[in-house]
């Protein structure tokens, strides 16, 4: 977040030198994310030089990252009411209504800003485009115009152009990375520009790494934020990601060890003013450490000192204490209570994904009282798959399997499509399996209806994509047979005819490894055929039937019935 000192403001540090490096000392706090530091020393310019506009907004800002969103409107109000009209402070009041849900207030402020600077101030340009990413419910097209436009002099004479700064081009790169897709690698190159001018910019390479992350390059990842560490050993920020890469609970990441000594790394270069900030971790460590005891009792001593984004984190952490120990009653209490002091309406991703996992947990002789659990914890999941705006296949796949778990097949099928249809748009081809779960849970939740013929055709379209998709599989093949059977219980119509003789065709070839699915083919065909009275077809699959299945019992009923028929007397004798 450095700038370039100009001529007027190095003429300025000469008259007022405190101020300048209380400046410069506050977003060089801001950068390694010692927020209250930060507080501190924009505080002491504010109180030198009460109108000077930039140490109000990142007093604002550094409020802000102490999660006191109260504390930072007033800050930016208070620069407001010091410097009418500022364009910076009005971004700022922009970025208080983009949390509070109001983008439209929003989006007048930033274009007022925008529009009063012509695009060209760099602190009004990030500050716009920083709260436009970072922020639910942002502009991200708006991010991304608003730093294009300051970073392009086309037409520009020189004294007009915009010298960038390595802030600038970090900000640029925030902009294509939360556009994601194919922007990742745009992503990428403005970080570098950035270390082109700021070579120990740490920021920028823990940065790169977050685009790794987006794409599922784990290893890379580790590489980047370990670089940055590496690159400056005093950038809190990057021992905070690698703290929580591995505390997150996820296959190839999750590693308790990893997580405890980069989160205990993290606090020896953090903010050592930010006392409820570190205490809180601290109560994190012994939760890792199984002193769950001990990380309840430091959580609740908090509470009274906390503001209240800090209450929240530490009623998750006491809810989740509980239920790790077992405890999951007091977890249900604990958590309910937080839900009604925030709100339904306001529960983030971690409170929709910890009541999910509580009442999992809870357990009731009642029937009715479990059935009402479950409903609820695949209600938080449902809202925990779908609140963020980035769309994310192990939330959905967690979703589906819960629902298949809970033998909800139709809402087990809908979130395996939505998996199926998620990999599409993220440019990757949906597995065999992942087509087959859709269509199996279809079929297994057509079984409970007998009204509803839409499910069984969704079924169907599945297992018909499945083949096609993959028509070395016998698995389409077969299926499509039975799932056109189940629309024929009595073989009659013969609508799965041409899909078991494409199974049967492939599966013979080992008929020990497809038994199961031979008797399916078999049995259907030969009722078929009985029922079209085709002796000639009928027993041809009698026969391949019978050492596969000697105890069939449709194959005993058509013997018997074609024994009977044999011995009856013949009409006229």
């Amino acid at each position: 977040m450095k700038k370039r000192i100009s001529t007027v403001i190095a003429l300025l540090c000469l008259a007022g030198g405190v101020m300048a490096q209380s400046i410069d000392d506050g977003l060089k706090n801001l950068y390694y994310g010692k927020y209250a530091a930060a507080k501190a020393d924009f505080e002491k310019v504010i109180a030198s030089r009460p109108n000077e506009e930039r140490a109000h907004y990142y007093l604002g800002m550094a409020e802000l990252g102490l999660e006191n969103k109260t504390g930072a409107a007033a800050a930016f109000q208070k620069g407001l009411t010091a410097v009418p009209n500022s364009p910076l402070l009005t971004a700022g009041m922009g970025r208080i209504d983009l949390i509070s849900g109001d983008a439209a207030g929003a989006r007048q402020k930033f274009d007022a800003a925008n529009t009063a600077t012509k695009g060209k101030n760099g602190d009004v340009a990030r500050a716009i485009a920083d709260a436009n990413t970072e922020i639910k419910g942002g502009d991200k097209q708006l991010a991304l115009k608003v730093m294009e436009t300051l970073l392009n002099n086309e037409g520009l004479k020189k004294k007009d152009q915009y010298i960038a700064t390595a802030a600038d081009y970090i900000e640029l790169g925030d902009a294509y990375r939360y556009l994601g897709g194919e922007n990742g690698g745009k992503a990428i190159a403005a970080y570098e520009k950035a270390l082109e001018l700021d070579a120990k910019n740490a920021e920028a390479v823990m940065k790169q790494g977050h685009v790794n992350y987006n794409a599922k390059l784990l290893e890379q990842t580790v590489a980047e934020y370990a670089k940055a560490t590496q690159l400056d050993p005093n950038y809190a920020p990057a021992f905070y990601e690698l703290y929580q890469f591995y505390y997150t609970p996820r296959p190839r990441q999750f590693s308790l060890a990893k997580a405890k000594e980069y989160l205990q790394k993290y606090l020896t270069v953090s903010d050592q003013g930010d006392r409820v900030k570190n205490e809180y971790y601290l109560a994190s460590i012994m939760y890792y450490d199984k002193d769950y005891d001990a990380a309840i009792d430091k959580a609740k001593g908090l509470m009274p000192q906390a503001n209240d984004a800090y209450k929240l984190k530490l009623d998750r952490l006491i809810t989740l204490a509980y239920l790790t120990k077992g405890d999951s009653l007091n977890a249900q209490k604990t958590f309910d209570t937080y839900v009604q002091r925030i709100g339904k309406d306001k529960m983030e991703l971690p409170d929709l994904k910890l009541g999910s996992d509580v009442y999992s947990r809870l357990k009731s002789s009642d029937s009715a009282t479990m059935a009402q659990n479950s409903a609820k914890s695949l209600e938080y999941l449902e809202r925990y798959a779908t609140s963020d705006t980035v769309k994310d296949l192990d939330r959905y796949e967690e979703v589906a399997k819960a629902f298949q778990q809970a033998r909800i097949f139709a809402k087990a099928a809908d979130w395996y499509q939505k998996y199926a249809d998620l990999k599409v748009e993220k440019k990757e081809k949906p597995a065999a399996v992942d087509l087959y779960n859709v269509g199996i849970n279809y079929y297994l939740a057509s079984a409970g209806t007998t009204t509803d013929t839409s499910i069984l055709a969704k079924s169907v379209a599945a297992f018909s994509k499945l083949a096609t998709e993959y028509p070395d599989l016998t698995t389409g093949h077969y299926w499509q047979g039975m799932a056109n059977a189940a629309k024929d219980v009595e073989a009659k119509s013969g609508v799965a005819l041409p899909y078991f003789e494409k199974y049967i065709s492939m599966a013979e070839g080992d008929p020990a490894k497809n038994k199961a699915g031979l008797i399916k083919a078999y049995t259907y065909l030969m009722v078929y055929y009985y029922n079209k009275d085709d002796k000639t077809n009928m027993q041809k699959y009698m026969d391949k039937l019978a050492p596969l299945d000697p105890a069939s019992e449709p194959l005993k009923q058509i013997k018997d019935v074609m024994a009977s028929k044999n011995s009856a007397p013949r009409a006229g004798r």
